[in-house]
């Protein structure tokens, strides 16, 4: 494992755990929904069992409203049971796993990266790391979202399948808090999910990773590049509250490689920022015009990233029209349940890009689908597998592959 700690992204940052089988990937496709409900609820005790409360509100009745107003505005809510561990206490809940899976007697090799696989006469078997080779019977392969990036030629060598998983671009939205007290707070929503249909291009817009009273920060891409991300921590709360606000992009021929098309278009606004994201005011993008330090400085809404970190700038010349105009749209939709929303003052900070790994060909078996790959003792797991997006997906695809590996046995 390449980091100092054990976890991915998501469990480096501020946890948010969304139960919901087909949310964050699709559970569906390997289990029954009822089968699947279960494993999700075994996920939430799993992480009560390391210190996240207990229990979270969930009000049907409350979120039946919401669901009704969104489909009023001829958008889509989703009603989900969610938690948030926080920033601030996510240390504390991954060194219990670590601690727990230590005594049970799992070895973890830490700042380690993982170099080739060695294959012969159909198995895996050895792994080739920056501290020495190891023997193995079975191989698990999750190298996380970021890591799948650069394992194309590993699979490529190992004759291994794949393809390309739709892409999100979009941008990370800021606005005062008090807008979403309401859902966050009286109707215990801490990451609402609404998706869109676009009216003018019938797009798929959807509402990401929202941090109530959060923080917006710099996320690094490959090559240097520079996007942005959000974070709320548990005690430290900001006068504001963000999300990342997605258009979802797939592409066939001639180019089927979203993940070059993302790369792409992350480089323009890069280049457009002096090597910085861009952050625009939604009056300004509205009106086809760059925002300017002494716009951002008098807004009503004060950025909770450093003007050091972003260049205030134009997405609309960053992005292709048709993504604008979806973004665009989007917020105006959303203006109906969060009131405010699509005001002038508005920010909006962007390359905001989810960059989907690849999803690895699997394998079905008398009737029971496991994550196994064309390689017997090859399975993988987690975000950079192409079927999950998030840290209860990830859990459930390690549980999958576990399942696939002892029906060999």
């Amino acid at each position: 494992m390449r980091r100092r700690t054990i976890g991915g992204s998501g469990l480096n940052s501020d946890g948010k755990l969304n139960f919901n089988p087909k949310i964050g990937g699709d559970l569906t496709e390997f289990l029954p929904l009822e089968e699947a409900k279960k494993v999700i609820d075994d996920i939430d005790k799993t992480f009560q069992k390391y210190g996240v409360e207990q229990s979270s509100k969930y009000d049907e009745e409350k979120l039946e409203k919401l669901s009704t107003k969104a489909a009023q505005a001829e958008m889509k809510f989703v009603k989900i049971k969610q938690k948030h561990i926080g920033s601030d206490r996510l240390r504390e809940v991954i060194r219990r796993f670590q601690e727990d899976l230590e005594n049970r007697g799992v070895e973890f090799n830490l700042s380690t990266t993982v170099k080739d696989l060695k294959y012969d006469r159909g198995r895996i078997t050895e792994v080739e790391t920056s501290k020495g080779t190891f023997p193995c019977d079975y191989v698990i392969w999750a190298p996380g979202r970021k890591g799948s990036l650069n394992s194309t030629s590993l699979y490529d060598r190992l004759g291994l399948k794949y393809f390309f998983n739709p892409i999100d671009i979009g941008v990370r939205v800021e606005f005062p808090s008090s807008l979403m007290r309401e859902i966050v707070e009286e109707y215990e929503c801490w990451d609402p999910k609404v998706y869109i249909r676009t009216p003018t291009f019938d797009d798929k817009v959807r509402t990401f990773c929202t941090c109530p009273y959060g923080y917006v920060t710099i996320e690094s891409y490959e090559d240097s590049l520079r996007g942005v991300n959000g974070y709320s921590k548990f005690k430290k709360w900001s006068d504001n509250t963000n999300f990342a606000l997605l258009v979802t992009v797939g592409l066939t021929q001639p180019l089927n490689d979203t993940t070059e098309y993302g790369r792409r278009i992350a480089h323009v606004a890069n280049i457009l920022g002096g090597g910085k994201p861009l952050l625009q005011r939604y009056g300004d993008l509205r009106r086809g015009r760059r925002s300017k330090p002494e716009s951002i400085k008098e807004n009503h809404v004060k950025p909770t990233l450093s003007l050091d970190e972003v260049t205030p700038g134009d997405i609309g010349l960053a992005y292709p029209y048709r993504l604008v105009l979806d973004i665009k749209e989007e917020l105006e939709k959303l203006n109906n349940i969060i009131p405010g929303i699509a005001e002038d003052s508005t920010l909006l900070y962007g390359p905001e890009v989810k960059f989907y790994s690849r999803r690895i060909e699997t394998v079905e078996k008398k009737g029971f689908r496991t994550l196994q790959t064309s390689i017997q003792n090859l399975f993988v797991a987690g975000d950079g597998s192409g079927y999950s997006r998030g840290i209860v997906g990830a859990a459930w695809t390690g549980i999958i592959a576990a399942r696939g590996i002892k029906s060999l046995d």
